[in-house]
């Protein structure tokens, strides 16, 4: 069985900081990518951050230079450094994991709520 566990979130002012976390139980083997995507009211689930297998990163144009995904093998952790925070960045962030076309898998978090307040 394996969970993914957010956490990090909370209230901010424009121009804030926060650090989220995905905590990973379990064992995954053999992902083939990790990310964070969001949802705010209203709106459809979108992606927000990738990262790799072999460690190549990349993000949604309107977070790019701001958001940072980076992963602590050790913790078995990932992170969304989330820096310059806009009232457009307000939502519950998710972490998913994907597994290799040979061995296909989709896990979800229950999310971490984010608001940015102007």
């Amino acid at each position: 069985q394996v969970q993914l566990v957010e956490s990090g979130g909370g209230l901010v002012h424009t121009g804030g900081s926060l650090r989220l976390s995905c905590a990973v139980f379990g064992h995954i083997a053999d992902f083939d990518s990790i990310h964070w995507y969001r949802q705010a009211p209203g709106m459809q689930r979108e992606l927000v951050a990738t990262l790799t297998q072999r460690g190549t990163t990349d993000s949604q144009p309107s977070v790019k230079g701001r958001f940072t995904i980076s992963r602590d093998n050790a913790k078995n952790t990932v992170y969304l450094q989330m820096n310059n925070l806009k009232p457009a960045d307000t939502a519950v962030y998710y972490c998913n994991v994907k597994g290799p076309y040979l061995n296909p898998y989709d896990y979800w978090g229950r999310g971490t709520q984010v608001t940015v307040s102007s």
